[in-house]
């Protein structure tokens, strides 16, 4: 059993919350049935498969994406960590909360929906943060250091979600529950008391900034991680196009009226009997453009159709190829 206290205050200040403020004394749960323990919460990461703990943990709270992106998140986002709506205030704002296990994605919003992940109840014990994310000893190695900065920053960001119980209440809702129903109001401010001392240095890069917006992510990952997309989110292809259909309507109307502007300053002129040779040849110019313009915009359109197309069968394809792969090496 990992001892539950540190055996000196150097290391005790280390973690995010006192052990008299902990929700749960343990972390491990005992299998049933004579099955290995387990980590609190997850059945399937055994106690005794240190590799497999270690990969689960790192896929939990590290994001490779989002610290090769830290840099540059100055320019996405609020420059300030705090930077993070409490959980009332993303209802009224209209966005509607969505439970993700992607690290990626915690506190990242796209329109009218914010992805924020849950607590997990053994990132809840004091005996799990000393004994595999602080301690010389963890059976973890040096991979603990990377892991503890991400899930301090992580942790921290609780402290900004739920500042009112009305957020608490928001929070332990059942159709998207952030934290273990057994909590009382009480108990989790004790919890987070402290997080206010945890600093920017303490943490990965990514949790020096608070919400991030999908499509800042989406389009800057183009040039930082040199995709086409931060994240991809199944949609319809409606979905898709209808991003377009906003400004290039702006542009459209905004045409029509300098083109109709036009006529009516050639009809004058022809009225008063002048030719307008000083200013038809920008007219007419002005006019090919804006076929020009249009024509491109449909071909841009009609080829990201095809290129989204492309994508789907090139994916197909490969997991058919894949498929086969495994087949011919499992027979």
């Amino acid at each position: 059993m990992i001892a539950t206290q540190a055996p000196n205050t150097t290391i005790e200040l280390k973690c995010p919350f006192t052990v008299e403020a902990q929700i749960y004394n343990d972390f491990i749960t005992e299998g049933p049935n004579g099955l290995p323990r387990a980590l609190l919460g997850q059945p399937l990461i055994r106690m005794d498969d240190v590799p497999k703990l270690g990969n689960f943990l790192a896929s939990e709270y590290q994001c490779q994406d989002l610290e090769t992106m830290a840099p540059y998140l100055w320019m996405l986002s609020t420059q300030s960590s705090a930077s993070i709506r409490p959980l009332h205030r993303q209802r009224l704002v209209g966005r509607k909360i969505v439970v993700t296990e992607s690290p990626r994605l915690h506190l990242v919003w796209y329109y009218d929906q914010v992805f924020i992940k849950p607590l997990p109840a053994y990132l809840l014990s004091h005996a799990f943060w000393f004994g595999y994310l602080i301690s010389e000893e963890s059976p973890l190695g040096s991979r603990r250091h990377d892991i503890r900065r991400a899930a301090l920053g992580y942790i921290r960001t609780y402290r900004h979600l739920i500042k009112y119980e009305s957020d608490f209440e928001i929070a332990q809702e059942s159709a998207a529950r952030l934290i273990p129903a057994e909590i009382s109001w009480p108990q989790f401010c004790a919890f987070v008391s402290k997080f206010d001392e945890i600093s920017d240095t303490e943490v990965s890069g990514r949790y020096n900034y608070g919400e991030l917006r999908m499509t800042r992510l989406n389009f800057y990952g183009m040039f930082i991680l040199h995709r086409s997309e931060f994240e991809y989110l199944p949609a319809q292809y409606a979905t898709y196009f209808n991003r377009y259909f906003g400004p290039l309507l702006f542009a459209f109307a905004a045409a029509s009226l300098e083109l109709s502007a036009m006529q009516v300053e050639i009809a004058v002129e022809q009225t008063n009997g002048g030719t307008g040779s000083a200013i038809l040849p920008s007219f007419r110019w002005f006019s090919v453009v804006v076929i020009l313009g249009g024509i491109l915009a449909l071909i841009l359109l009609l080829g990201y159709a095809l290129y989204m197309i492309a994508i789907e069968w090139v994916y197909a394809l490969k997991q058919r190829r894949d498929n086969k792969r495994k087949a011919l090496l499992s027979a």
